[in-house]
């Protein structure tokens, strides 16, 4: 299956945005080069290449926090991946602990009315 996508665009890997099943809430974004995919896609949960070790990981392998697999695909340029998953333990996807890597607010003009008719916060 990994013929089907472009790993050549990025040097060999294809960014993997992870998104919950259930909730829709993305979690995390993480790359994958062709053997993290082919082992997600055998294992049924989450490989990654890690960019800074220079080596295969596996979300939850030590926190327990794992991230199984239900649906995998691919936009249309074949080139980024959307996981869709059902977080098991205690759901805390983030190394900082967080269920969402995404949580840092970035100010920009309008943020204020944005931010609290997306999340109802009034800061």
């Amino acid at each position: 299956m990994n013929a089907e996508l472009d790993f050549e665009k990025m040097g060999g890997l294809v960014p993997a945005v992870v998104q919950d099943l259930s909730s829709g809430e993305v979690l995390m974004l993480g790359f994958m080069n062709d053997v993290a995919f082919e082992r997600t896609l055998q294992c049924g949960y989450v490989t990654f290449f890690s960019r800074t070790r220079n080596e295969l990981w596996t979300k939850g392998e030590s926190s327990g926090n794992r991230l199984r697999l239900i649906s995998c695909q691919t936009d249309c340029d074949r080139d980024t991946l959307l996981l869709r998953v059902q977080v098991e333990g205690a759901g805390l996807v983030c190394h900082q602990g967080t269920r969402s890597c995404f949580t840092e607010l970035l100010s920009f003009q309008g943020t204020d009315s944005i931010d609290t008719v997306v999340t109802g916060d009034v800061r």
